[in-house]
């Protein structure tokens, strides 16, 4: 199917409006239109990708759901005191900026969350509703921004907080069940809402967190059916980038990996809400999964990843591993790493890859599942490989694939 460049606006939802990576990204793109920054961290900047007929940043219009009622400035701010983002690009990117916040609206907050610090009293109203009423509050938002701002369609992407870990339900196997479940009236988790409510209406989705969005089995079977092209699960950023592309290393050569013990220390929003031990069950779950499938899930691999808040680090992560392993002879030995990062400015061009992607496979007719987008993802929705190396030589082969046939 040839597909033509686009001839009108592109909206961008951010669920999390005013976080981190959203302010990122935001700023991010408002400098590459601007000429201001260069493209260092964009994927799809490059061979073979920049071939393809895919959304500049010209395209793109910004709006999104958020439950804080701290502003966009508070986290421009943050992330400028942080040397992350320059002050010079927040202040020539201003006005921009303003009119990002003033198409934020308040977003689905969980009845588990309610409570919390500087949360929006009108997202608490909103997810006090049934689903199927917060679900069309929410469609409503999207239907009225793409009108104001006559855009060609819209990409939601889900940059929220980590949500408390829930064990899967019945109701989630299957589509029938799980609408059946929504008209029953039972809460469900403010994830879930925001891609039934992408998947139904036809818009394109990018879940970034490790939350379940579109992962439940329903929702998997609802894309398909919609033709709505999906891509997720929790960005793949730091840490376990090393592992995915280490790890392949050590099997490769016969090395046998008797542990891979690592820990974390991050200060930002992300780090308080990862605090709790709930929420920081569901991180912790995605970032060992892809190691123990890499290395094998043998009983004498001891596989660990701490997770600690630490104000004062702001934005800034820095994780340590140790990985020790038996060679010939019986030796043992010892690799170990620190690795220190700005979570956000690692994670907001890769959101811009995805979002460009998952467009242009919704104007090629690619329904469902993105597959070719899992070096993205430390747990990817449609399974496969962990090995970053056969991840990203599956991305490259789908654009080959799509400029082959155009």
């Amino acid at each position: 199917m040839t597909v033509s460049p686009r001839s009108a606006p592109l909206g961008v939802w951010l669920i999390g409006a005013r976080g981190a990576i959203s302010t990122c990204l935001a700023y991010g793109v408002f400098g590459l239109r601007r000429g201001l920054l260069g493209a260092t961290g964009v994927v799809t900047d490059g061979e073979p990708f920049c071939e393809l007929p895919l959304a500049s940043e010209d395209d793109l219009v910004f709006g999104g759901h958020e439950v804080s009622t701290r502003d966009l400035s508070a986290s421009v701010g943050e992330l400028v005191q942080a040397g992350v983002l320059p002050g010079d690009l927040a202040q020539a990117c201003a006005e921009e900026g303003d009119l990002f916040s003033a198409a934020t609206r308040p977003g689905i907050l969980d009845a588990a969350e309610v409570g919390g610090q500087d949360l929006d009293p009108r997202s608490a109203e909103l997810g006090a509703l049934l689903p199927r009423e917060q679900i069309a509050r929410v469609i409503a938002d999207w239907d009225s921004f793409e009108a104001e701002n006559k855009l060609d369609g819209m990409v939601v992407v889900d940059l929220s907080s980590t949500e408390a870990q829930q064990e899967a339900r019945p109701a989630w196997q299957s589509l029938a069940a799980f609408e059946e479940e929504l008209d029953s009236g039972r809460s469900q988790p403010a994830s879930v809402l925001y891609a039934y409510a992408a998947l139904s209406s036809g818009r394109p989705l990018v879940n970034f967190t490790p939350n379940r969005s579109a992962s439940i089995p329903a929702l998997m079977e609802l894309a398909e059916k919609k033709g709505v092209a999906h891509a997720g699960r929790d960005g793949k950023t730091g840490e376990t980038l090393l592992k995915t592309a280490l790890a392949p290393m050590f099997t490769h050569r016969a090395l046998k990996v008797h542990a891979w013990q690592g820990y974390n220390m991050l200060g930002n929003r992300d780090g308080a809400v990862l605090s709790d031990s709930a929420h920081r069950a569901t991180k912790i779950e995605n970032k060992d999964r892809a190691l123990r499938e890499l290395l094998g899930d043998g009983d004498e691999l001891h596989t660990g990843v701490g997770i600690d808040y630490v104000p004062s680090l702001g934005d800034w992560k820095t994780a340590m591993d140790l990985v020790h392993f038996e060679g010939f002879l019986g030796a043992r030995m010892t690799l170990q790493m620190t690795w220190t990062g700005s979570d956000s400015a690692l994670a907001a061009p890769l959101v811009l890859d995805l979002i460009r992607l998952v467009d242009f496979a919704q104007r090629a007719g690619e329904g469902g599942s993105l597959r070719a987008t899992a070096c993205f993802f430390k747990a990817p929705v449609s399974g496969g490989s962990h090995d970053f190396h056969q991840q990203h030589a599956k991305l490259v082969h789908w654009a080959e694939k799509h400029l082959a046939e155009g």
